[in-house]
């Protein structure tokens, strides 16, 4: 299978369900940062962090794979003619999101209170998480954008939205675990 098509090459890209949009299309723009996520999430997964956080990063990014197929899905093409669904796959469930906030409850636990913002940075494995973490918050304002023109699946927009809280908080973990400095935020007095 060749990788290139030459199908894309005058500014436009296929839905899955065929239907041909322009390459800066809300669409094309919420997938691409979700998949632009999942590249970070990559990054942070290879470095020297602990087993369970991989584990976690790669339940995350196997969802990700998910709201990428939803997001690139054209919704007048969601229901085949026969009845069944395009995507045969496993959605964002409930569940997935009650995942995330155990694993936030978790690293929470052992953290100190919050009590001031926190400016990112402090290691390079936390600047990552902070990187990803914004990366998943402007995934989540196109998905909204998208959302309110061709709605989807709920769940799909709402682990975007619980997914930033997981990572700001892995951040916050993880300068616990790699004894990094967290430097609070504190506004200079006029």
């Amino acid at each position: 299978m060749k990788i290139y098509t030459k199908t894309g090459d005058k500014g436009t890209t296929a839905l899955f369900g065929g239907t041909r949009v322009l390459k800066h299309d809300i669409r094309i723009e919420s997938y691409g940062t979700v998949d632009e996520l999942n590249s970070h999430l990559g990054l942070i997964r290879d470095q020297n962090i602990d087993k369970n956080y991989k584990a976690v990063i790669v339940k995350i990014q196997n969802k990700l794979f998910t709201i990428g197929a939803i997001l690139a899905t054209d919704p007048k093409k969601v229901i085949l003619k026969n009845g069944k669904e395009r995507l045969n796959i496993e959605k964002v469930s409930a569940k997935d999101i009650v995942a995330l906030e155990h694993e936030m409850d978790t690293m929470n636990a052992v953290l100190p209170e919050m009590t001031h913002f926190v400016l990112p940075g402090g290691h390079q494995t936390v600047s990552f998480c902070h990187i990803a973490r914004c990366v998943c918050r402007r995934a989540e304002r196109l998905a909204s954008e998208l959302n309110t023109h061709e709605p989807f699946e709920a769940n799909a927009l709402v682990y975007l939205n619980r997914l930033s809280d997981y990572l700001f908080v892995l951040a916050r973990k993880l300068s616990h675990d790699l004894n990094a400095i967290e430097v609070k935020w504190i506004p200079e007095k006029i």
